[in-house]
């Protein structure tokens, strides 16, 4: 099956193409997975090997905005940077796009804003793609739901079914074929004491992106197939972890779930290390405060810079360990 067979699913061959406003505009908060997902099940569609669970940063993310135009060319800025048409990220963009044309009856200007290093493991794409979808939505009057839409926006990128909400989200892999059943959905769990800090260590673009990675590892590593053993348990531990408010049982977990994904990695041949020296000293410095009884974890994704968990009642203590660390309160916002 291809994208374009979904696409033509959910809109029963009928896709709308008449704007319904002047402009589509739309935000979507990056996420940052407390179990992982590695691992594509289909490569065309983005299934998931595994479910994987998530939490949003609410105001960090994307914003992107629609104008249609006459040329027939799509128009992308970023950040106010006009970007070449024979550049990597728009030639995925638009054949994004395409899925929703097949007929080139309508071209964009595409205006994105986004606050966070791009393409340095702090799901960029994730954000990116829910926003576009978002945006299309909205200035199409397509009106479909957040459950249809977090199937549209894994076609661009499969961690983007995942930033549709705020809060802790779950991305369930599925079994169908289509992938109909591979969705995400919000958990009805709050937690006001939980804080996230983003410790950038290197915000420039990673060698080796998360997708080549991830397929890399899938084909080569000597310890991918345990990986989905794993995640099962991890999983499960992070929803009770989650539902009883245990904070070093999700935050054990949620690391151990990390250093899993980059053992993958690190086994696969040739070997991916996203680690840097400041990252390994991190996570000593990490381990040592540990030990001496500040309850603070770190998860990590395909990238070098790490992401910190903590309670607020601590930091303070965590933010003279880490002062170049950004806090963010996930649910104040």
């Amino acid at each position: 099956m291809k994208k374009s067979d979904v696409v033509n699913t959910i809109f029963h061959n009928d896709i709308p193409h008449i704007p319904q406003r002047e402009k589509g505009l739309a935000f979507a908060p990056t996420n940052i997975a407390l179990c992982k997902y590695w691992g594509k099940r289909d490569t065309e569609l983005h299934l998931p090997v595994t479910s994987s669970l998530s939490i949003a940063l609410p105001d960090k993310g994307t914003m992107t905005t629609l104008r249609l135009h006459d040329q027939p060319i799509d128009h992308v800025v970023v950040n106010d940077q006009a970007l070449s048409p024979e550049s990597a990220f728009v030639k995925r963009l638009v054949e994004f796009l395409d899925l929703f044309r097949p007929e080139k009856k309508w071209y964009v200007q595409i205006d994105i804003h986004i606050n966070i290093p791009i393409a340095a493991g702090l799901a960029s794409s994730a954000s990116g793609f829910a926003s576009l979808v978002l945006a299309l939505n909205n200035l199409f009057g397509w009106e479909l739901s957040h459950h249809y839409l977090s199937i549209l926006a894994r076609l661009g990128s499969g961690s983007a079914a995942r930033s549709f909400w705020l809060g802790f989200v779950e991305w369930h892999a599925g079994v169908q074929p289509d992938g109909m059943d591979s969705y995400a959905e919000p958990l009805d769990i709050e937690w006001p004491q939980l804080c996230v800090g983003l410790l950038t260590i290197d915000a420039s673009e990673k060698i080796i992106s998360s997708r080549e990675a991830m397929q890399h590892t899938v084909n080569s590593s000597v310890l991918y197939g345990n990986w989905p053993k794993k995640v099962i348990q991890d999983l499960a531990i992070i929803k009770q972890a989650l539902k009883v408010k245990n904070f070093p049982l999700l935050g054990g977990t949620a690391e151990s779930n990390a250093l899993t994904m980059h053992a993958t990695m690190l086994s696969s041949w040739p070997p991916i290390c996203y680690f840097l020296p400041e990252t390994i000293a991190a996570m000593h410095r990490i381990w040592a405060l540990r030990r001496d009884k500040l309850e603070l974890y770190f998860t990590e994704d395909a990238g070098p810079n790490l992401k910190l968990l903590f309670l607020k009642e601590d930091f303070d203590h965590v933010s003279a360990q880490f002062p170049r660390m950004e806090k963010v309160s996930v649910f104040d916002s």
